[in-house]
């Protein structure tokens, strides 16, 4: 993934998850709003930390003809 698309879902994870944060705050308890917050930052930091599964054109054996 290129890395202004990272930094725009990072972006987009950490809003959403602080408005639901905010939410949950207010409507209910504190402690679940701040295990969103963190789940949301190890999101975040997992992403930019390990790269996608794929498949690179040298890795594969060549096709066999028949």
């Amino acid at each position: 993934m290129p890395n202004d698309v990272k930094a725009i879902v990072s972006v987009v994870t950490l809003l959403a998850a602080l408005a639901f944060a905010y939410w949950e705050a207010t409507v209910a308890q504190a402690v679940p709003a701040w295990f969103v917050i963190g789940f949301a930052v190890f999101a975040v930091v997992a992403m930019w930390i390990f790269p996608e599964a794929g498949v690179k054109k040298g890795d594969m054996p060549p096709k066999e003809r028949r």
